[in-house]
């Protein structure tokens, strides 16, 4: 098998991201992302509108992902698609087209949990890029997740970790909005923390037992602190968003990095792999780097394009449950909550 390439087309749809790309082995030739805009003036997505687009978007985009690659779908050796976690609607999208399109063509359907591909999204075959030893500490910070995952092999990994409310992300993003910052505000918050004072205005941190998360009170205290400051200066929001955004950002950064830094004094790892949307935060990232420097950590960080949901990170986890002839059966059905390494 090892002899002969193996082409992969894979389908992204959790959310409000339409993605197909296509792979030979462990190397992307094509990995093509239709966003959706209409979301922006809700201030979120909306999972109806969200299922609609996809609707509208995957034969496009599965096309153009063919076309880039230059690859006949018939050449392909299996469809891989999200199955879940993820909103339903969207993933009934890619789950049916994959399903029609893998009985179609008469090749094998692979299921991919979608927290897993964003750990797995590291061992794509990039010119440079280093890719983690086994085993390693994987950190998932997206918009709906917030993970520290033990990961002894490519489908042997362990939670240890994970936010008890909100995730990570709708932190960033409902913090911005607060700020009357547009949607998504997460990259808006890291944009004005670049020129602000992180420690301009201290922010409580959750006290949370063992490697867990929270991020409501943190929420919470934000909304309280700009109520409290508005009432004495109207324009207190807009004379002071760099420095609010920077103190934000730091003590987000902060609480992600204490409890990281319990699990590699809990496992003994020093392997420190993050993924997810979050991951692309440039705050989060300088942290890791200092602590690599300082603490004597290896840390791997994806690049921009495998940091939010695409169909590569998809794909890669397909090209190895292709390997273990890992398929799926045509029966399979979409599910919003999906576990590592298990429904």
């Amino acid at each position: 098998m090892q002899n002969q390439n193996i082409y992969i087309l894979a389908i992204e749809s959790s959310c409000d991201d339409t993605s197909a790309a296509v792979l030979c082995n462990d190397e992307v030739l094509s990995n093509v992302v239709a966003t959706q805009k209409i979301h922006e003036e809700y201030g979120g997505v909306i999972p109806e509108l969200a299922s609609r687009a996809h609707q509208q978007h995957i034969v496009p985009v599965v096309h153009q992902a063919l076309a880039k690659a230059n690859i006949d779908k018939i050449q392909l050796s299996a469809i891989a698609f999200t199955r879940g976690p993820g909103l339903l609607g969207s993933l009934l999208v890619g789950t049916s087209f994959a399903k029609s399109l893998s009985l179609g063509l008469g090749i094998p359907l692979i299921e991919v949990n979608h927290m897993e591909a964003h750990i797995l999204s590291h061992y794509i075959r990039e010119k440079g890029i280093k890719r983690p030893e086994f085993p390693f500490l994987a950190m998932t910070i997206s918009g709906g997740h917030t993970q520290i995952v033990l990961v002894r092999d490519y489908f042997q990994m362990e939670v240890l970790g994970e936010t008890l409310d909100d995730a990570v992300g709708e932190a960033f993003d409902k913090s911005a909005k607060l700020l009357g910052l547009t949607y998504p505000g997460g990259p808006l918050i890291d944009l004005h923390a670049r020129e602000g004072n992180p420690a301009a205005f201290p922010f409580p941190k959750p006290r949370v037992d063992g490697l867990n998360f929270s991020f409501s009170g943190l929420k919470t205290s934000i909304l309280y602190f700009i109520q409290r400051e508005t009432a004495k200066n109207p324009q207190f929001v807009q004379e002071n968003i760099k420095d609010i955004c920077a103190s934000i950002q730091h003590t987000i950064t902060e609480i992600l990095m204490d409890k990281l830094k319990k699990a590699v004094k809990k496992t003994g790892i020093k392997q420190i792999a993050i993924g997810g949307g979050v991951s692309a935060n440039s705050g989060i990232r300088n942290a890791l780097s200092v602590a690599e420097k300082e603490l004597g950590w290896k840390t791997f960080i994806p690049k921009f394009e495998y940091c939010t949901d695409n169909a590569a990170m998809i794909g890669i986890v397909g090209y190895y449950k292709y390997l273990e002839g890992n398929f799926s059966d045509p029966s399979v059905t979409a599910l919003a909550r999906y576990k590592l390494g298990g429904s």
